[in-house]
């Protein structure tokens, strides 16, 4: 059974169960809510939360640790020397985990029942054969043993998904009979059921913190072991970057960093004064009328998709500098650009800097206004004088949220700067970013055994580190220089 059915089954279930308790609870008192010590709709909360969520939470569990444990037992199958080698591990599994695909590819195609696939006695070239009319390329000469683990790891895939499917179904069930025999009219369900939401508001908050340690420790583990075969001096302060993938590489960082930032500078000269002054017109000038039309058409940018954006520096605006004001300068020859990237990202985080800065401006108070009109400033100075400096921490959070942004921009870079990595100071010749080298450096069938591939992980913890780092500066200047008003 597949997850998603497995999940329509469980929250099914589940809201059966929110009407049955909700209806034992009023049968308790003989229709009377009254007599009850909470209102019926706790009552159907009650089994619905304790009917759906453990047994979510118990197949998610499973998804998560069974691949886990599966893979382990495979790895301790293949012997201590390959165990030992994490690259050679990692080249096993995915060798058994292609032909486990192809087992089942050949399974489909043939129509085979389980017992079938069990019972079938063919010899490897058969299978290779017959896999190979399916569709399912194995490349190389099969290792028989490699194959017999490839069947020992689909045996337990699906022994696997039979074995969460009763469990979950199981708890489901026990949920569900166990919270309806507790209802009775002096039941607390109302303490119960926010007592319930409660832990899962907590356990909910856990998972969002796991999960940033997850990002963070998986970062670091593969960091490091780019940086054991592969100097740091040379990673952090290289004036080249140029991977070759057969040993011999510079994997400099200057270079990418250098077009990050510069990039990062363009989109921010175009944005912030862009946005600022969008966010002043429409808090401050626009009647309620208008700001209700132009502030959700300047927001529409915001959810327009970034390859959207990156066409539109391929096609409109690489060509338009290009034509007119690259070559007639002399300063280059490319549709790709610092400058075309640059102004289309900028126009990428207008709306969010002119969003937040609208909401900051608005939260001054307006007694502040009114003291200032009263002491004869116009409108203008008003703004000028009280109004911005009041909101200018608020202002510069968001200007250094939208630049974190920027430095992470990936579609837009690579469709509209190149992916030339280089130290120049022309806004009209092609660079790159960090993120399109990332990119770049697990595009493809790659094993994580060599430094070219393992610099990702390096310029991943490069990025995440940057980026943290202006996080972090924007909230302390918000929270050092904001002003409270009553």
């Amino acid at each position: 059974m597949s997850v998603g059915i497995l999940s329509l089954i469980i929250l099914a279930l589940a809201v059966a169960g929110f009407f049955l308790g909700r209806s034992r609870a009023l049968q308790s008192v003989q229709g009377d809510p009254r007599k009850l010590h909470s209102l019926p709709v706790y009552y159907g909360q009650t089994v619905f939360l304790f009917t759906a969520v453990p047994a979510l939470l118990l197949m998610a569990a499973w998804l998560v640790v069974q691949p886990l444990v599966i893979d382990a037992r495979i790895v301790g199958q293949l012997g201590p020397e390959v165990a030992a080698d994490p690259s050679a591990a990692t080249l096993a599994m995915e060798d058994v985990q292609r032909i486990a695909s192809g087992l089942d590819a050949l399974q489909a195609a043939a129509g085979l029942s389980n017992d079938e696939m069990r019972k079938m006695r063919a010899d490897l070239s058969d299978i290779r054969g017959r896999m190979a009319d399916v569709g399912v390329a194995l490349g190389a000469e099969v290792n028989p043993k490699i194959f017999e683990m490839a069947k020992d790891f689909r045996d337990m895939q699906r022994g696997g998904a039979l074995m969460m499917t009763l469990a979950v179904l199981l708890a489901a069930v026990a949920g569900f009979v166990w919270s309806v025999l507790r209802i009775k009219a002096d039941f607390r369900a109302r303490n119960v059921s926010e007592t319930f939401v409660r832990w899962v508001l907590i356990v909910s908050a856990g998972v969002a913190i796991l999960t940033t340690v997850g990002i963070v420790m998986s970062l670091a583990t593969e960091t490091i072991r780019f940086f054991s075969i592969y100097p740091a001096s040379e990673f952090f302060f290289g004036l080249t970057w140029n991977p070759q993938f057969r040993g011999g590489s510079d994997l400099g960082l200057i270079p990418l960093l250098w077009g990050t930032m510069y990039i990062t500078l363009v989109s921010m000269i175009v944005a912030v004064p862009i946005g600022i002054f969008a966010a002043i017109y429409t808090a401050e000038y626009a009647t309620p009328r208008v700001r209700s039309v132009v502030k959700p058409l300047i927001e529409v940018i915001a959810g327009i998709p970034t390859v959207v954006f990156g066409l539109f520096a391929l096609v409109t605006v690489g060509p338009f500098l290009r034509d007119y004001f690259a070559q007639p300068l002399g300063l280059g020859n490319s549709g790709s650009s610092v400058m075309t990237a640059g102004l289309v990202i900028g126009i990428l985080n207008i709306p969010f800097i002119s969003s937040l800065a609208d909401d900051i401006i608005n939260a001054v108070p307006q007694s502040m206004r009114d003291g200032s009109y009263g002491l004869g400033a116009t409108k203008s100075e008003t703004i000028r004088k009280v109004v911005l400096p009041a909101a200018l921490p608020g202002i510069v959070g968001a200007i250094l949220l939208a630049a974190s942004r920027a430095i992470g921009e990936t579609m837009i870079v690579t469709m509209g700067a190149g992916a030339s990595a280089k130290l120049d100071l022309n806004p009209f010749e092609a660079m790159t970013t960090i993120t399109v080298k990332i990119v770049g450096q697990l595009t493809g069938d790659l094993t994580f055994d060599s430094p070219e591939t393992l610099v990702a992980f390096a310029l991943g913890s490069t990025l995440f580190v940057i980026t943290l780092a202006l996080n972090i500066f924007a909230l302390w200047i918000v929270r050092k220089y904001r002003e409270q008003y009553e």
